[in-house]
């Protein structure tokens, strides 16, 4: 996925045991996608919430645990490529 913002990535592309900023969710061009983000921001996926990469899934790297607030979710790579976020330090 490519940033929107300066300074940001997408969330599958931060390294395990990170901490980001949530500073956005993209909007795939599909309906089916549409629905997807839809649930991505329900769940919190919103600007300003911090996560933390917790681990990834062996082997392939697939599922992504990642931190949001006291609840840990399994995300696929695909839909944490949707999710942009700014890397911090902790």
């Amino acid at each position: 996925m490519e940033a929107k913002h300066e300074g940001t990535i997408s969330l599958d592309q931060l390294p395990e045991a990170s901490w980001a900023t949530v500073a956005g969710v993209s909007l795939p061009a599909d309906p089916a996608g549409r629905n997807l983000v839809l649930r991505l921001l329900e769940l919190g996926f919103v600007p300003g919430e911090r996560v933390h990469v917790v681990s990834e899934g062996r082997p392939g790297r697939e599922p992504l645990a990642i931190r949001l607030g006291h609840t840990t979710f399994a995300l696929r790579r695909a839909e944490a490529a949707l999710i942009e976020v700014t890397p911090s330090p902790r």
